[in-house]
């Protein structure tokens, strides 16, 4: 079989030494005779569907980093180790997938320059173990973080129609290496299936946008106002959560409501804190090495005023914006101490921000306590009622009487027999589809989501009609003025009509080059088969 045109044959040497490991000419494999048999095409579909299924893995990696500090918390909690586990996770995929890209890159080479595709055991093996690593990582993602399937639906409402574009480009491109191989096996059934199969997938791909839907396809004057920002604990990437400068650097960011969490000492203080423990967040293992593993409600007030609330911080760097701090800033953070209630109420006060809290531990003893002396502190501090959002559920009748003008917010959808109607619901932004959001926004009732993270999460909700989200990055989601993307419909049309268009005539015209090539080429070698045939004979003679 001649050399297709442009292939070379140290260019062939090269790829057939990187993809068989094993250091064969392109001539010497010609003398050898060597072919590509079923089995080493079955393996190039392997490969194929690995590289594949790593993409999909890479688009949900991509897709959980909003959350993955949550996952952060999780494993220190479990196991008192913190790190920040989506730079191993970015790498780990990285490396997969550049691995099966590079192997699939020198498969289609060689198919185009006639070469077999002889993949090597090594390669073999790591292919498989790519595959069990995959498959692994999706298992344990729907075991332990199931509802990050549905922020992957989430997210094709904001790459879908890229997506599209992109995977019809890439099918474009496969035309090229298969229509080489159409034209060079002699498997009649062969050819007709991987022609059925390219053209259905091809045609799936053209009248795909039929059912891609996206919030962020409309008309300029038609996107709803930009939602309001919520500070996670404050601003957490910018100062260590949870506390009084968390909650300034919030107020430079703009955030309308500085949402927290709140516990209540052994005697009867309520102050800031998320975690039932002290670990992650202060010093305690230090001051009360003892204690440190005990519940956050049983230390006193003054012991509480001991700990170091921020120092951990500059140490465990939760997130990648702690090496930017100023040293100004970094001082401030070595100063921060666990504040109460009563301190963060005035300091709402004066920023005029609201302040929305939950009270932990829900399922104590003495919850109700905890919510008598909360609501006592709130009362006592002066500040308007209407700036307070409350969250609890828990004894929420006893709020509404000695204290009306507090914004009950529910952590749930509204019923059909709802008696009293919602005003403020706060869900995590999984439970909420872009048409309950629209309806509960032409229904007057406030919808605050969290925790959103990602500018492409941020837009969708935007065009979505949210009210408000909770988020750890107002320093980002501050500076944004538009949704990432807004396409008017007849846009999105024409560039569906443009894109499918152009792929079409991509495919037909590699095709018919690639058939007249192949024409060009069978004149060539009947003539060498009939003269070696002559040759062959006369020998025998």
């Amino acid at each position: 079989m001649a050399d297709p045109p442009g292939c070379c044959r140290p260019c062939a040497t090269c790829l057939l030494c990187l993809y068989s490991c094993q250091w064969i000419t392109a001539k010497k494999e010609k003398r050898k005779g060597l072919r590509t048999t079923k089995c080493d095409c079955s393996w190039f579909l392997f490969l194929f569907c690995v590289f594949l299924f790593t993409l999909v893995w890479l688009y949900f990696a991509i897709i959980i980093l909003n959350d993955f500090h949550n996952f952060n918390e999780f494993i220190f909690k479990q196991r008192k180790l913190w790190l920040d586990w989506s730079l191993v996770l970015l790498i780990a995929t990285a490396v997969l997938i550049t691995y099966s890209a590079v192997l699939l890159v020198l498969a289609l080479c060689l198919q185009l320059c006639g070469q077999p595709l002889k993949l090597h055991w090594l390669h073999k093996t790591l292919l498989i173990l790519t595959a069990l690593v995959v498959a692994a990582a999706f298992t344990g993602l729907g075991i332990k973080w199931a509802e990050e399937w549905r922020s992957a639906r989430i997210s094709l409402q904001a790459t879908g129609p890229f997506l599209h574009i992109g995977i019809v480009g890439g099918m474009t491109l496969l035309a090229w290496p298969l229509a080489t191989f159409i034209y060079r096996t002699r498997s009649t059934g062969l050819k007709v299936f991987l022609l059925l199969v390219y053209c259905a997938v091809m045609i799936a791909l053209y009248l795909a946008p039929l059912g891609i839907a996206s919030p962020c396809i409309m008309e300029e004057n038609q996107l709803p106002p930009k939602p309001a920002l919520v500070g996670h604990r404050g601003a957490p990437m910018l100062a260590p959560e949870n506390t009084l400068m968390s909650l300034h650097k919030a107020v430079d960011c703009d955030v309308q409501v500085f949402e927290t969490d709140v516990m209540v000492s052994a005697d009867g203080v309520p102050f800031l804190m998320h975690d039932e423990e002290l670990t992650r967040t202060t010093n305690v293992q230090a001051v009360f090495p003892e204690r440190a593993a005990l519940n956050s409600t049983t230390f006193n007030w003054t012991d509480l005023q001991q700990l170091d609330a921020g120092s951990w911080f500059l140490e465990r760097r939760p997130f990648p914006t702690v090496q930017s701090l100023s040293a100004g800033d970094r001082y401030r953070v070595t100063k921060q101490r666990i504040p109460s209630l009563e301190q963060a109420l005035e300091a709402a006060k004066q920023s005029n921000i609201s302040i929305m809290f939950d009270l932990r531990p829900e399922n104590h003893s003495d919850y109700q306590s905890f919510v008598n002396a909360t609501l006592e502190v709130i009362l006592q501090s002066g500040i308007p009622l209407q700036q307070v959002l409350w969250l609890p559920d828990g004894f929420r009748e006893q709020v509404k009487q000695q204290a009306p003008g507090i914004q009950q917010v529910y952590g749930r959808k509204r019923l059909q027999n709802e008696k009293e109607p919602l005003l403020h619901v706060n869900l995590p932004y999984q439970d909420m589809s872009s048409e309950e959001i629209r309806q509960y926004r032409q229904d007057n009732i406030s919808v605050n989501l969290y925790v959103v993270n990602q500018p492409w999460l941020f837009s969708v909700l935007w065009c979505s009609g949210v009210s408000s989200v909770t988020t750890n990055a107002c320093q980002v989601l501050k500076e944004m003025k538009h949704p990432i993307w807004l396409l008017p419909s007849s846009t999105y049309l024409m560039i569906w009509i443009v894109a499918d268009c152009s792929s079409f005539l991509a495919i037909l015209w590699a095709f018919l080059l690639l058939k007249k090539c192949s024409q060009r080429r069978q004149p060539v070698e009947s003539e060498t088969d009939v003269l070696l045939t002559k040759i062959n004979s006369l020998m025998q003679e």
